[in-house]
Parts: C-alpha cells; structure tokens; sequence
C-alpha cells in the first residue's frame, strides 16, 4: 500500500504499511510485521463531482452580463501574480508611458517587468520594495 522511511534518533525505520481495515493496520517495521490498531477507523476519501452551474439569463433567455463596477482602484496597474516587490521603477508625479515599466515584481523564482497599460501620470503608489503582494493586488494608480 505505501511505504515509509523515518529516522529517529539516529535510528532508522522503513515502515510498509500492508493493508488498513476497518480499525487494524497490518504494518511491517524493518522487516518485522505488526498488527495495529488505530484510534479512529480510516477515513474513506468521497469524491463528489457536481455539474456546473448554468449561467443566469434572463426571462428572454439571454445571459445575464455583469458590468465592472466604478471604484477607487480605476486606472490602477494590477498584479498578474502573487510575489515580492523588487523595485518600484516610478515616483507619484512621474509620467509615463504604456509599456513603460513601472514596478519590478518576483513570483515563483522569476523577475516580472510589470508595465503601464496606458499613458498618464502616476497619481499612487500603493506598495514599497520588499512588499509582499497577493493576484490582482492595485501597485500603482495611473490618471
């Protein structure tokens, strides 16, 4: 079923665990076999496959179409992906341009150039170097 490698206190124990029913394991240690019993009786994993949910639509039938709603992170240059703030390439007050880049992000082992998606002058800088910063997290504000 599966096997184990532990070592305690310098000892070392390779466990192979045979068979679990109901409460009892048949378990061999170095080589030894054992019954044991458990505590509690092994959990049987379920799994539940549901379908999808239908889009919602309309009483005509047509799919119902969400709008972004207005708020205060319009204009704002968002995280692709969790990570670290390397370097913040701008000041407030900076203009620039789309493309140009305006933060320096690390995520998963890579530098990510995080670039202006339009032209305008930075209104905000929402995080410092060494930020730590989660998907979609605001780091700058254009206007």
């Amino acid at each position: 079923m599966k096997s184990f490698k532990y070592t305690i206190n310098g000892n070392v124990y390779k466990v192979h665990i045979s068979s679990v029913i109901e409460d009892i394991a048949e378990v061999e240690v170095n080589g030894t076999p054992y019954k044991v019993k458990l505590e509690k009786p092994a959990k049987k994993q379920v799994v539940t496959i549901k379908r999808p949910a239908q889009a919602p639509t309309t009483a005509s039938g047509d799919p119902v179409v969400s709008r972004p709603a207005a708020s205060a992170s319009q204009g704002a240059v968002k995280s692709p992906l969790p990570g670290v703030i390397l370097e913040v390439k701008c000041k407030v007050g900076d203009t620039v341009k789309r493309g140009q880049t305006v933060i320096i992000l690390e995520a998963m082992k890579m530098e990510n150039s995080i670039n202006a998606d339009r032209d305008g002058v930075i209104k905000e800088i929402r995080v410092n170097k060494g930020d730590s910063v989660l998907e979609n997290a605001d780091l700058v504000v254009i206007g």
